[in-house]
């Protein structure tokens, strides 16, 4: 019951009388929802914020649902590992990737798997750095293009990459004529800094430097990740600093320019887990250091 139920959640509505979801986990409706409600009076709590508009897991679902993901992922892990040893043939891969990644060293990866590996599956979902490393400790991606962290626990990195953070300034700016900014520079400039539910080097980086060269209180805008800081320098709002990549954005409405006092470097690179017997295997991973740079 636990596999019926739980496989369906990719997401947290996967309850909804959708007609894609009982199609994907072969049942109809009301043995569905039978199953389910079953399962809610077994563990004596509800597992399902039920509404007319949409079905949320509530934070004992929450925490049921990933012990499940757990559970089968072990499942997984246990087949793959038993085909490890019995010398088959890696059958798929699956690959979690940030953005910069994603147009960046991705494309160079996947053609060298798919030249070695023909015949290989490949399953690609992009998120964010902690979703990605979640997906390596419980068996849901084999390989991860991920951003360093300071604990990276029992997975294993190699980097293969570092950008510049420059300043992003709207072209309508005074700054976007300038052929050399210094940091003095910014002082009549409002400025728009990340402010993410946890802190991150790159945020104690800058706030360093605004504390340093008394900019804190020119702040006026705090954003938790790098699209919304470059929208908000789009629209004139402000200034902020924003890694390289984001120079190779659509219809791009800023420029990036070296600040003389600020260089901070970002790195990117690839990480797995070593329990994982296809993401441990020496020629994938070797593919993915082979794409290792140098910073720019």
């Amino acid at each position: 019951m636990v596999s019926v139920v739980f496989r369906v959640g990719c997401n947290c509505s996967a309850l909804d009388v959708g007609s894609r979801h009982v199609a994907f986990v072969r049942i109809a409706q009301p043995a569905l929802s039978n199953h389910v409600q079953a399962l809610e009076r077994e563990l004596g709590c509800p597992l399902f914020i039920r509404s007319t508009r949409r079905v949320e897991l509530t934070r004992a679902g929450e925490i049921f649902y990933e012990r499940c993901v757990g559970i089968l992922s072990a499942v997984d892990l246990s087949a793959e590992i038993t085909r490890a040893v019995a010398g088959k043939t890696i059958r798929q891969i699956r690959i979690g990737t940030v953005y910069p990644a994603t147009t960046g060293v991705l494309p160079a990866f996947l053609a060298k798997i798919a030249r070695k590996y023909p015949d290989i599956r490949i399953h690609i979902s992009s998120g964010n750095t902690g979703d990605i490393i979640r997906g390596l400790e419980n068996g849901q991606i084999n390989l991860g293009f991920i951003r360093p962290v300071e604990n990276i626990g029992s997975l294993r990195f190699s980097s293969i990459a570092h950008e510049r953070y420059l300043l992003a300034v709207a072209r309508t700016n005074r700054l976007a004529e300038r052929a050399e900014i210094g940091i003095d520079d910014l002082r009549s400039e409002r400025i728009i800094a990340f402010n993410r539910k946890n802190l991150s080097y790159t945020e104690r980086y800058f706030n360093e430097k605004f504390e340093e060269y008394d900019l804190t209180r020119n702040v006026a805008y705090s954003c938790d990740d790098t699209y919304s800081l470059v929208s908000l320098v789009s629209a004139g709002l402000g200034i902020g600093f924003a890694p390289e990549w984001t120079e190779g954005l659509p219809n791009r409405a800023f420029e990036l320019k070296a600040v003389r006092g600020i260089d901070f470097r970002i790195g990117l690179g690839v990480a797995w887990n070593k329990e994982d017997p296809t993401a441990s295997r020496d020629d994938i991973v070797d593919i993915a250091r082979s794409l290792a740079r140098p910073g720019r």
